[in-house]
């Protein structure tokens, strides 16, 4: 009897579905880290992070992280290390392959972190600039074709010049961070690994983040901002209008999204 099967079967008929929303994870235990492994770890994730090109370098990069993971605590290193091993296994051309669909195709699965807070609103234009100020006001500019809050760039701020403003940048957008590592596991990512030691070296996550966090992943980075308004989501660092703050004595303004060189590592 057509008519009577939902009635019937209705506990089954909930028990399956096609769809669900998108679930939070569990937020990883922070990992007890010298200043000195934080910016190891920053600097390999940073490395990682960048699309896996095809010309040698991808592989010059894993060897570069692979050859610092013994001075890592195991639960960083661990992820690391598979990473490493499934990029080797998969070979530059899959691993590129997989990074476009992951991080060009999915809304949720982006390395550019003010997109998480603003997402492609009016206000993107006014993140983008404060990214790019507090570069500044830490001593240090871009130095290729790449977004300020690209997620490689913030790493490798955070390991090159151990200033508290890239620490400051990424806790401030750790909800994105956290959105990013849960759509990756449900995409079946490697890249789920290098988030994932992002995220075990910030600070702990409080209750209210962790309903923030549940709220931008059901929902997902905004559309559109109702009214307009000049106060980001985000705390950000005043600009120095008319100058850039100096670099620190003794060195130039880095080359922030540059290749970097295995000897960065050690």
């Amino acid at each position: 009897d057509l008519h009577s099967f939902p009635t019937r079967r209705s506990s089954d008929l909930r028990t399956f579905s096609f769809v669900r929303t998108p679930r939070p994870l569990d937020p990883p235990q922070p990992v007890e880290l010298s200043t000195e492994q934080r910016a190891v770890v920053h600097m390999c994730a940073s490395l990682l992070l960048d699309y896996p090109d095809e010309d040698g370098g991808f592989d010059q990069r894993l060897g570069a992280v692979a050859a610092v993971l013994e001075g890592l605590p195991a639960p960083v290193a661990g992820p690391l290390e598979e990473f490493i091993s499934v990029a080797r296994r998969r070979g530059a051309r899959a691993m590129a392959e997989h990074y476009v669909d992951v991080f060009d195709r999915q809304r949720r699965c982006c390395l550019y972190l003010s997109y998480y807070a603003v997402g492609d609103t009016r206000q993107r234009g006014a993140a983008l600039l404060a990214f790019k100020q507090t570069l500044a006001a830490a001593g240090w500019e871009l130095a290729a074709e790449e977004l300020p809050d690209y997620l490689p760039v913030v790493l490798e701020l955070s390991a090159r010049s151990g200033e508290e403003v890239a620490q400051a940048l990424l806790a401030s957008h750790r909800e994105g961070i956290e959105v990013l590592r849960s759509a990756l596991v449900d995409a079946s990512s490697p890249y789920t690994h290098l988030v994932q030691v992002v995220s075990m070296t910030l600070p702990a996550i409080d209750a209210a983040m962790a309903e923030r966090i549940r709220a931008l992943v059901a929902a997902g980075p905004p559309t559109e901002l109702v009214g307009v308004t000049d106060v980001l989501p985000f705390p950000t660092v005043p600009a120095t209008h008319g100058q850039t703050a100096p670099a620190p004595a003794g060195r130039r303004p880095a080359a922030i999204a540059a290749p970097i060189a295995q000897e960065a590592l050690l």
